[in-house]
């Protein structure tokens, strides 16, 4: 893979720093950047779940707003922060868990691997195409274990179905579909707002914003941040990242030449929400195959997920697999069964990550993977912002309209 340098660093840590070396019985210790409903109640749940069995200790916790770090830091003892940037100066911390808006994911994951700390980044790994290539470069040459929270790559289904396509199971792959929809009453992807957040007092609104536009606080944006493009890629990225990295591991998919997207607020034509509630993406990679993700939040009826080949067809089920062949080359009543090891589990995640800090087993979800994730998702988000077909412009590393 081909991309540039790095050209800027959002945030300055004063030195670059080497990873530590761990053995297998050394206690690793992690600091959590973000303790919202991710980070507090997933990350750290679990994290707490596995401190013996991993032998891992939560000893700092963060967030720009003060009573979610007081929360998290009587939950687990650690030391709270407000400015991550301290929290990196922290000796006591062998790695982060970065559960923040997308908008920060990309500076953090960069500081962190620069203060020599391992990286466990919620999906999507960055906002855009361009920080996502930072982000990789920053990893390489640092040396720092990075994994990115599609945690469904811990299911073992994809990392199978890429050994039955390499093998030529499915045949030519011309075709691949799968959905992440959801439905709601009233108005679409709304969290509660604590109106007990007063910035300037337990709530600091620029480190929120970091990167993005400077604004005056609206609690609704803080709060319910997945529904802005200052801070999200909304449903793309929040769900759709998910979906997609299944299809990129199944097939070794890296960058799509092409794509377009389709949808808008229909249902929820009043929302605040700047985000649409329906999108549907289509991507042509070099070659094959056309990729179609689909997804509404105003029904929740799924699509079969399939790899469509020349020779059979993969469908992927909550089991695992059914691989069966087209009528011109076998009966397609007696299918390949797979049944799944693992799943779309955190826990399992987290453990995946901790063994390749001290063992340096393979990630499931590495910065690469995530940077093709980003690509994927970044050509629906451009496409329906701009409402222009896409291209990737393989000289300038960039998705430019077609």
């Amino acid at each position: 893979m081909c991309m540039p340098p790095i050209t800027r660093r959002s945030f300055a840590v004063a030195a670059l720093a080497a990873p530590s070396a761990f053995g297998a019985s050394q206690r690793l210790r992690a600091g959590i950047i973000g303790c919202g409903i991710r980070g507090l109640g997933s990350h750290i749940h679990e994290l707490l779940k596995m401190a013996e069995t991993e032998n891992v200790r939560i000893t700092a916790v963060c967030d720009v707003f003060d009573k979610r770090a007081q929360a998290a830091a009587a939950r687990t003892g650690a030391k709270p922060y407000r400015d991550y940037r301290r929290l990196l100066e922290d000796k006591d911390i062998d790695f982060v868990v970065i559960a923040t808006p997308d908008h920060l994911h990309a500076s953090i994951t960069i500081d962190a691997a620069r203060a020599g700390k391992h990286v466990y980044c919620e999906k999507p790994m960055t906002h855009t195409v361009e920080e996502a290539q930072r982000v990789v470069a920053t990893v390489r040459e640092t040396g720092v274990k990075m994994q990115v929270g599609v945690q469904g790559m811990s299911d073992d289904s994809y990392e199978t179905a890429n050994r039955y396509y390499r093998e030529g199971a499915l045949g030519k792959v011309v075709l691949a579909q799968i959905d992440y929809s959801r439905n709601y009453d009233g108005d679409f992807w709304l969290k509660v707002i604590d109106h007990d957040a007063r910035p300037g007092v337990d709530l600091d609104w620029d480190l929120f914003l970091g990167p993005a536009a400077r604004r005056p606080y609206v609690p609704d944006r803080f709060f319910n941040w997945i529904r802005y493009w200052d801070y999200s890629g909304g449903v793309p990225a929040g769900l759709l990242v998910h979906r997609v990295t299944r299809i990129i591991r199944s097939l070794d998919l890296t960058i799509p030449a092409y794509g377009s997207a389709h949808g808008g607020k229909f249902q929820f034509s009043t929302s605040t929400a700047e985000i649409p509630e329906t999108i549907n993406i289509a991507l042509d990679y070099p070659g094959g195959p056309t990729v179609l993700l689909i997804s509404s939040m105003a029904n929740d009826t799924p699509v079969p997920h399939l790899l469509r080949g020349h020779k059979a067809t993969l469908e992927f089920t909550d089991t695992g697999f059914l691989i069966r062949p087209q009528k011109l080359y076998g009966d397609p009543a007696n299918p390949i069964v797979h049944h799944k090891t693992g799943g779309e589990d955190t826990a399992l995640h987290l453990k995946n990550f901790l063994a390749a800090i001290r063992s340096n087993v393979p990630l499931k979800c590495d910065a690469t993977l995530g940077y093709y994730g980003v690509a994927a998702c970044q050509f629906g988000i451009l496409s329906y912002r701009q409402r222009k077909y896409m291209k990737w412009d393989a000289d300038r590393h960039q998705i430019v309209p077609a």
